[in-house]
């Protein structure tokens, strides 16, 4: 574990690689999520690493029954078979809770009594009005205290300060308030976390202005998915995420966390978005860009084809042959210059 300072982030050439695949058992596999997983997968082969699967099932309402296996099948048919069993969110709570338990240690998390219509009612009272799908964004609300309310969540605090530092006593404490103040005065605006993403280049996220104290553990009781995935990643050793570019907003909410729990940062690579022919993204919830084993996989003339393949150091496709097995259909990526034809 690194300590103090900001999270140290791990380098995977030249040293063990662990890459993994984590999805969320709502539904089968669409066709966007077919191309992450294949894109991680070649990239840990690539590097000589171990690739692994991890179920997020922590978000307990939306998972559907038998959705766990439906995936794991669709990847063995493509065969993408992990290094080790895959792990399931739902039986790690221990882990999570001892992490919460740190963080309220640090005073880096508090209690939070806000229902959604509550902090949109305080946005409105502020005159910061919420943008089309944007986040909404907490406003602070319970930072000072419930005041007499219920508790109903934990949030993360994501800006320290002179008095958090002053009751945090602990070296462990410190070491935390350290790292999350450095996050903040680095880039000389207060709460901007920057980090490398190895195929977008250089990202900023100020996660105090666009996104607030996040939640942790929600106010039915399940864990967060900011939470659980850190704690995950760091108990299972992963240098490298390879995952989808809608998921790339995260990256800052969970950088902070990182450096709040003493945790080394991954590296990052975030694949473009999948596109339908129509040019429209492919949803998850949309039925037709699903693909189940029994489907017949597309073939490719040639490797070059496939952005996975393309993406990946060159040997990658040649070595293992996917090209032949890309699961991506007729889906087109979008690149940030090109659309390419898979």
């Amino acid at each position: 574990m690194a300590g103090g300072g900001a999270a140290r982030e791990v380098t995977a050439v030249g040293s063990t690689y662990i890459g993994r695949f984590a999805p969320s058992p709502t539904g089968p596999l669409h066709a966007g999520s077919l191309v992450a997983a294949l894109a991680s997968w070649l990239d840990a082969r690539a590097h000589h690493g171990q690739w692994l699967v991890r179920i997020e099932d922590v978000d307990t309402p939306r998972c559907v029954p038998g959705a766990d296996q439906t995936i794991l099948a669709q990847l063995a048919a493509c065969g993408l078979m992990p290094d080790e069993a895959p792990v399931y969110q739902s039986q790690r709570g221990a882990l999570y809770q001892k992490a919460l338990d740190q963080l309220v240690a640090r005073r880096l998390a508090y209690p939070c009594a806000c229902t959604r219509q509550d902090i949109a009612r305080a946005l409105a009272a502020s005159g910061k009005a919420r943008e089309r799908h944007g986040e909404l964004v907490y406003p602070g609300t319970c930072r000072q205290g419930l005041h007499g309310r219920p508790a109903r969540a934990w949030r993360f605090l994501t800006e320290t300060s002179q008095e958090n530092t002053r009751l945090a006593e602990s070296p462990q404490t410190k070491s935390a308030n350290k790292s999350i103040a450095k996050t903040i005065t680095s880039a000389g605006t207060a709460g901007e976390v920057a980090w490398h993403d190895r195929l977008l280049g250089h990202q900023m996220q100020n996660v105090s202005r666009d996104v607030g104290d996040f939640v942790l553990r929600r106010a039915d009781g399940f864990w967060a998915y900011q939470l659980a995935v850190v704690v995950d990643d760091a108990a299972q050793g992963v240098t490298d995420i390879v995952r989808g570019q809608d998921l790339a907003d995260n990256t800052a909410r969970q950088i902070l966390l990182q450096r709040a729990l003493n945790l080394p940062q991954p590296r990052y690579l975030h694949t473009p978005w999948c596109w339908a022919a129509t040019a429209k993204s492919c949803p998850s919830k949309t039925a037709p860009s699903r693909w189940t084993p029994a489907a017949r996989l597309p073939c490719f003339s040639r490797p070059a084809n496939c952005w996975a393949c393309r993406a990946m150091p060159q040997p990658a496709h040649r070595q293992h042959g996917y090209s032949k097995r890309c699961p991506s259909g007729q889906a087109v990526m979008q690149t940030r210059r090109t659309k390419i034809a898979l």
